[in-house]
């Protein structure tokens, strides 16, 4: 119990830490240089991809390491399919509110990293037997 609530203290911290790198990027892409709130947020999520797998492989999920060489592939896979959903329900959401962009994407990027934590845990960073 004390291993998995040292894991989600750990996946706040580097979640978050990867949430505000993705978001940052896309509100400065947005507001600094005009970008398209879709657009920017795929950069969003590359730049906070290489926050998120670092975070989690040092720190979260050490102690199951799998090896670079199998998580690496596995938490990207993972990865790109919550992009995926994040991108579906922020394109979705856009068109459809009249909410903020940055509201919205705070809102999406909480919902997939639960998402991503049971899944990092229980495949992305699980040593095979």
């Amino acid at each position: 119990m004390k291993k998995l609530s040292h894991q989600i203290s750990s996946f706040v911290l580097v979640g978050a830490s990867a949430a505000l790198v993705h978001w940052l990027v896309v509100v400065l892409l947005v507001s600094g240089a005009s970008w398209q709130p879709l657009t920017a947020n795929v950069i969003g999520w590359l730049v906070a991809f290489n926050v998120s797998y670092t975070g989690h492989y040092f720190l979260t999920f050490r102690a199951l390491q799998s090896g670079l060489r199998a998580s690496l592939p596995r938490f990207f896979v993972l990865s790109a399919m919550g992009f995926l959903i994040n991108e579906t329900a922020y394109a979705i959401l856009l068109s459809k509110t009249s909410m903020p962009y940055e509201a919205l994407l705070g809102m999406i990027l909480i919902g997939v990293a639960v998402l991503t934590f049971v899944f990092s845990r229980l495949w992305a960073f699980a040593a095979r037997h």
